[in-house]
């Protein structure tokens, strides 16, 4: 019978009272009940704690808010400054301090009209910070699961984002990106790559801008000189600038604020490809021609990854999203116990030739038997012998063998259920063009395969994987030979005579997977940001038609797989550790 107040029991005959609802145990409703009543407990004890807390909060509490504000140049009114101490009583005393650094980040990001600060974007910003930590304490699992463990960032998703020189900051591009930009778009290409290297420069030690009349570090000035400032200067001057062919023949450094023509005939150069577009420090004078006689020619110096992050900490450069201290620590720990898990990387698979076929199914019946399957086969084209435009009279004959392909992995059970399959298109693969970065492969080749593969990926060209905590940037590209083509300077041997060395330590500095001219390797304008490595990615793998090389440079893991068609080369590479295992049939 319903629970109704004695009172009003007495005032209705018994006869009309309604009958006892029949009681229904569904587990899903007694599950939904129960997560309810267990966030609305969680609700209330952080409520709770947190009236508590702000209750015991002192005066050096309040004045130690107001001078990190002030140090950021913020002023608070006094319902903001209430705001912002109800935000720090849901957190315990020896977290305060990550707490607010973490509030005024974030606040740094919002287009704030004035800097005295009312209560209205204190109350968002700490709004949607709590709301995050709520539900990271309600799902504490979900990072281990492999959904979350893997993920692919499609170059066209990649976040934009460009410095302020001004302000020295970044800020995110948050409109419209057009694949076809305008003239502007082309120049802002070129001044994006620069400010980014020059912010990077401008915190290394030996090129800081000394303050008035400092002592000289240890270092020595090594003060970079517009070129603008060139004009009437004697004596040795350290510029930065890109290097371009303004006419045929002569060629020139240019920064935000002139050019000038170089001479490199005498230069000492360092490791590395030093190519037109790319990106050069160079100490030398002026002669009475105008022409700057280069002495010394290197690329920017490298920043630690650290350091990089630890400057623009909740920034998401690479794409696939921020992760709070909390949950890199709980990644990175999963990470240590995935000692298991295995990429295994081919490129150049070649699906009208039989005997690439009959090789790649000797790889997959390889590991189909071992007792832990790979967890991702990076399959990376070209996929055709020939370049497609030239070979193909039809698209439908390699829809084809795209479905063939697709029943050959389908035959292998433990691979179909446990491994996934990532597939990227090659420079000379079916799409709209040869520019990058490159589109996925179109719908129409690989919808037969994936009726029999149904969690196959198919990305772009450069694409991304971030697993668990590391950041991984695969490219199909013949680079080594082009790179090699465009120098101006033949590399120097002094640190190295291998070509592959030279190429990594070339796009390490350049902090760019491609620094040839754009009428060599045309590249969307509005996408440049995508084949940016900054912060420099924990490996890069680097897939060409050369001879498989591996090298680790400056902390970052490089590899070429090799050209599986050619000489039957791919590599086994393990993320926990960074091991590569170059193989070979």
């Amino acid at each position: 019978m319903m629970d109704f107040p004695p009172k009003l029991r007495r005032q209705i005959p018994k006869s009309r009272l309604p009958p006892t609802p029949p009681l229904i145990l569904d587990p899903q409703t007694v599950k939904r009940e129960r997560e309810l009543q267990t966030k609305i407990y969680r609700s209330r004890y952080r409520e709770r704690i947190a009236n508590e807390n702000l209750q015991k909060m002192s005066g050096v509490v309040r004045n130690k808010v107001q001078r990190k504000f002030k140090m950021r140049g913020y002023s608070l009114k006094v319902d903001a400054l209430s705001e912002v101490l109800s935000f720090l009583s849901h957190f315990p005393s020896d977290a305060l301090d990550d707490a607010l650094e973490l509030l005024l980040d974030e606040l740094h990001h919002l287009s704030l009209k004035s800097a005295i600060l009312d209560r209205e974007p204190v109350h968002k910003v700490a709004t949607l910070l709590l709301e995050a930590e709520a539900a990271v304490e309600e799902n504490p699992s979900s990072s281990s699961s492999p959904a979350s463990a893997l993920r692919v960032t499609d170059a066209f998703i990649v976040p934009k984002f460009r410095y302020d020189p001004v302000k020295k900051f970044f800020h995110e591009h948050t409109g419209r990106l057009p694949i076809h930009g305008d003239a502007s778009a082309k120049a802002t290409l070129y001044k994006d790559r620069f400010l980014l290297l020059f912010q990077r420069l401008s915190r290394d030690p030996r090129f800081s801008t000394l303050a008035f009349d400092a002592p000289t570090s240890e270092y020595g000035s090594c003060e970079i000189s517009p070129i603008q400032s060139l004009v009437g200067r004697v004596g040795r001057r350290w510029i930065m600038g890109v290097i371009s062919q303004l006419e045929d023949g002569h060629f020139y450094l240019e920064d935000l604020t002139a050019a000038v023509e170089v001479n490199l005939s005498s230069a000492k150069i360092t490791t590395g490809f030093f190519a037109e577009n790319t990106i050069v420090l160079a100490e030398g004078e002026m002669q009475l021609d105008g022409v700057f006689q280069v002495r010394t020619c290197g690329f920017p110096p490298l920043e630690d990854r650290e350091k990089s992050m630890a400057f623009f900490s909740g920034l998401d450069f690479f794409g696939g999203g921020i992760l709070t201290k909390e949950e890199t620590l709980r990644l990175a720990e999963l990470e240590k116990k995935a000692v298991n898990d295995m990429f295994v990387i081919l490129s150049d698979i070649w699906l009208d030739n039989e005997e690439t076929l009959g090789n790649l199914e000797t790889i997959l019946n390889g590991y189909e038997n071992v007792e832990v399957v790979p967890s991702l086969f990076v399959l990376m084209g070209n996929f055709c012998s020939q370049p497609f435009n030239l070979s193909f009279k039809s698209i439908s004959s390699l829809r084809v063998q795209f479905g063939k392909l697709g029943q050959m992995i389908a035959s292998h059970q433990r691979l179909k259920e446990h491994s996934r399959f990532l597939f990227i298109p090659g420079p000379d693969d079916v799409g709209p063009s040869t520019v990058l970065p490159r589109c996925p492969l179109p719908k129409y080749l690989t919808e037969e395969l994936q009726k029999y593969v149904p969690n196959a990926i198919f990305s772009s060209n450069p694409c991304r994987i971030k697993f668990y905590t590391q950041e991984i940037v695969l490219f199909r590209q013949d680079l080594l030979y082009r790179m090699r083509r465009s120098c101006l300077i033949p590399p120097s041997t002094e640190e190295t005579s291998d070509p592959f060395e030279h190429l990594v330590a070339t796009i390490i500095h350049q902090s760019h997977l491609c620094p040839l001219p754009l009428a060599g390797q045309p590249i969307i304008w509005n996408y440049d940001h995508s084949l940016h490595l900054y912060p420099t990615p924990h490996t890069i793998v680097l897939a060409d038609k050369s001879e498989q090389k591996a090298f680790r440079y400056t902390g970052v893991t490089c590899f070429n797989p090799g050209s599986f068609s050619t000489d039957g080369t791919f590599v086994a590479y393990r993320p926990c550790n960074q091991e590569v295992e170059l193989s070979a049939l």
